[in-house]
């Protein structure tokens, strides 16, 4: 296993790895395949430049993605959410989410951020447990905060304090 924060001038890896997160699990995030699919490459590059993205490698293949979006009013820049979670299930049990989530949170700390969160559909078990052992807890319910095929899904909002 490899990891790796890319940079932006790696938008093709992010590129890859993030179309294949939206087609495999459309139904684990906000976003749609179609609504990044057609981004311009210089699109692709300042999202990278902007939230620090963190990926695993088996070999030479990406298989998951790990992001990081920082508040950026002033008051609210010690807090950043974590996004675009997503690994392979052929790689899943093989350390790769706790070792995307060690780098993302050591270089949220570098940028001086002290609470980090996220949120996960209150459908995903795995997910939910995998947060708590890392040290998330529970802040709240967000009641059908996305939508998908015409269903509500609730999203439960976590929190961890990096120190």
């Amino acid at each position: 296993m490899t990891l790796k924060l890319l940079d932006p001038d790696e938008f093709e890896i992010f590129k890859r790895i993030r179309l294949e997160a939206l087609r495999a699990a459309p139904e684990a995030f906000a976003s749609s395949a179609a609504e990044w699919e057609n981004l311009p490459d210089e699109e692709w590059r300042r999202r990278l430049t902007n939230n620090p993205v963190v990926v695993s490698f088996r070999g030479e293949e990406p298989v998951g993605i790990m992001g990081l979006k920082r508040q950026p009013a002033s008051k609210m820049a010690h807090r950043a959410t974590v996004i675009m979670v997503y690994l392979r299930d052929s790689e899943r049990g093989g350390g790769y989410a706790v070792g995307m989530l060690n780098l993302l949170l050591d270089h949220a700390r570098a940028l001086g951020i002290s609470q980090v969160e996220l949120a996960v559909s209150a459908e995903n078990l795995s997910a939910i447990r995998f947060y708590q052992r890392e040290g998330f807890h529970e802040i709240g319910c967000i009641p059908a905060g996305f939508l998908h095929e015409g269903r509500e899904i609730d999203e439960i909002v976590m929190a961890r304090r990096l120190t």
